[in-house]
């Protein structure tokens, strides 16, 4: 399997799992809140992780130093995702909810990718991909209409 297959099944899969994550995340918030919920959320994943790194040796997890401090804050990005998702279900539904989490995260994506910030590989925001985001806003308007 070529690099760019595999990273497409990969892109696939983590899609998967947000599309199973965000309802039973909702679900969570609905019962004991959203902070919780993403408490109880990274508590599961971090037990997870921690034996998968257990069963592969710690494989790298030592270089955690060499990383940016900034790097660091992807955790409490985490939460914040987490506890949105555990608020905004309950009161919008999964669509509505992913759709704003979306919108949101392809916009900054492709200013991130213009200026090339946080290491990514610098893309222009050419025409195309200009109309493409204006897209997702009318989207996002005719799903929360």
């Amino acid at each position: 399997m070529s690099n760019l297959a595999l990273a497409i099944v990969v892109g696939l899969l983590g899609g998967l799992a947000i599309a199973f994550q965000n309802p039973l995340a909702g679900l969570m918030g609905r019962m004991v809140g959203a902070i919780e919920s993403a408490f109880i959320v990274h508590l599961g994943g971090t037990i997870v992780a921690g034996l998968l790194l257990l069963a592969m040796g710690g494989r790298n997890i030592g270089a955690w130093r060499s990383a940016p401090w900034y790097a660091l804050s992807s955790g409490v990005l985490g939460v914040i995702l987490i506890a949105s998702l555990s608020y905004t279900i309950p009161r919008m539904g999964v669509a509505a909810a992913v759709t704003l989490v979306v919108v949101a995260q392809l916009s900054i994506g492709a200013v991130l990718d213009h200026y090339g910030v946080l290491a990514v590989m610098p893309r222009p925001l050419e025409l195309s991909r200009a109309v493409g985001v204006s897209l997702l806003f009318v989207g996002t308007w005719l799903i929360l209409k």
